[in-house]
């Protein structure tokens, strides 16, 4: 097989902890170029990718995959397989790619202090360097500013080999990707064009679809009608052939019933709804056979509450260190129980620091206030699903409402044994809802999410009434939910400092 080429051969693939296939039966067959991998949380993307990578093992199926493949998984807590070669190498696509995605020399002695954007870039970088047959990357624009993101958009532009993209990011997929697969478990579909047309084309495929399927069950229930009526018809015929209800000494009436039975005159109701019959279930099996994915209803109101104080946070005027020589400058802040804050600025300039100092000032009681982080380990994650299926059947019942409201499915979620990183931001968010927070803090809320998901999450905190602060490179998030904008930009004075505006 070609290096330029990636087959599914009817492919069936199910984790032992879940009872349904992730995958059932599937085909794929892709060329040199990038294909935007598209589905809700939960569906199976990083599967997908795995597969491909070889990584994972096909249950059933057999996959043709090219010899050089790499995968860049979302999560950055380790450096990336040999990134000390990378940060070694003096050749010509090493300089340019360290040059491209402004990588230092000394970042893998400090990975630790690294920002998240920065891990990012860092792990794009080596894979790009392998010049790979094949490139799995699972959201590379999470975690990265505004700047960085179109660096790396150019970065990934210069690949030649076959690309698979998972990402929420809808510029990106539109600019890079010749076509989309749609991971709709247990199948696949293979849409042309980036996400906006194929969200386009699947929209319409779907109307479509429920405009067949009325116009099946219209014809379906006009039959149903008919058969009633010539059911009805065929009963009052019998009726009248039969002789129970004559008189036995009646002789003529006795002789026409014999008569219409002799001639079938009265048997050809009968025979009408046999005819109906067949059509019956013909229209049946028909109006069986659309399939219309079944649409959930999403879009929450967050019952949080108003703090009754007149203030939740104020600080004076200050400095906060960043590192041992940069520094971010403050003016006098003021948090009051309904502003809805957006906070922005480049990687590295202490936009989690700001936070991490807010979050260790307020004298809010600590269930009143869900916070959830840019990042979570491995094992938080782990752990934290443990405990959510550990808790009372109730509150599981509430949390898995509103999970299922932000565009997941919860059973898939509570079979599997790690949730992706965009499902465990909904169920941190879901468990802080349940105790009516005063404030509701998220540190780039829609890293890892779906374009589903986004849109969920847009609409449940479009009507959160405690107040919200969001730290986010989504300009679209920000403009339709926050009013007040906290931005962090370097000074013009020295490049060891920043400074917070508030606008």
């Amino acid at each position: 097989m070609s290096d330029r080429q990636l087959q599914f051969h009817h492919v069936t693939f199910r984790y032992d902890t879940s009872p349904q296939a992730v995958f059932e039966d599937i085909s794929l067959h892709l060329n040199a170029g990038w294909t935007g991998i598209v589905g809700s949380n939960g569906a199976g993307k990083t599967t997908l990718l795995k597969l491909a990578a070889s990584s994972l093992e096909p249950d059933d199926g057999m996959i043709q995959t090219p010899r050089r493949a790499v995968y860049c998984p979302q999560r950055t807590d380790f450096p990336p397989d040999r990134f000390d070669a990378f940060l070694a190498a003096d050749t010509k696509t090493a300089a340019l790619l360290k040059q491209m995605l402004r990588v230092r020399d000394e970042w893998n002695a400090r990975w630790e202090t690294l920002s998240h954007g920065e891990r990012k870039r860092a792990q794009i970088a080596v894979a790009l360097w392998q010049e790979p047959d094949l490139l799995a990357i699972d959201e590379p624009t999470n975690h990265i500013d505004t700047e960085a993101r179109s660096i790396v958009s150019a970065a990934l532009h210069t690949y030649e080999g076959i690309g698979l993209l998972v990402s929420h990011d809808r510029e990106l997929l539109d600019t890079l990707c010749q076509q989309c697969v749609f991971v709709e478990p247990p199948s696949i579909t293979i849409r042309p064009g980036g996400i906006s047309k194929g969200m386009t084309q699947s929209r319409q495929e779907q109307e479509s679809l429920k405009k067949e399927a009325r116009i099946k069950k219209q014809a379906y229930k006009q039959l149903q009608r008919e058969a009633i009526r010539r059911r009805q018809e065929a009963q009052q015929a019998d009726k009248k052939r039969s002789k129970r209800h004559i008189d036995r000494h009646d002789h003529d009436a006795k002789g026409k019933i014999d008569a219409a039975r002799v001639s079938g005159k009265d048997a050809v109701a009968g025979k009408l709804l046999r005819q109906l019959d067949g059509r019956l279930r013909h229209a049946q099996q028909q109006a069986d056979s659309i399939h219309v994915k079944k649409e959930y209803p999403t879009g929450i109101w967050l019952p949080g509450s108003c703090s009754p104080r007149d203030a939740l946070a104020e600080f004076p005027a200050s400095c906060l260190k960043l590192g041992e020589e940069k520094e971010l400058v403050l003016p006098r802040l003021f948090v009051q129980p309904t502003d809805r804050i957006g906070i922005t600025g480049a990687n590295g300039t202490g936009k989690s620091t700001l936070i991490r100092k807010l979050l260790a000032s307020l004298t809010l009681p600590e269930e009143r206030v869900t916070y959830i982080p840019q990042e979570i380990s491995v094992e938080q994650s782990r752990q934290i699903l443990t405990d959510i299926q550990r808790l009372p059947r109730q509150e599981l019942g509430q949390i898995m409402t509103i999970i299922s409201r932000l565009g997941s499915r919860p059973q898939r979620l509570l079979d599997s044994a790690e949730p992706s990183p965009g499902e465990l931001r909904k169920l941190l968010l879901a468990l802080g809802v349940l105790r009516s927070p005063y404030l509701i803090i998220l540190d780039e809320p829609t890293n890892h999410m779906d374009l589903v998901s986004i849109q969920c999450l847009e609409e449940a905190l479009a009507d959160c009434p405690c107040c919200l602060m969001l730290v986010s490179h989504d300009t679209y998030l920000l403009d339709k939910l926050t009013t007040i904008r906290w931005h962090i930009s370097q000074s013009a004075q020295s490049e060891q400092r920043c400074e917070l505006h508030v606008t």
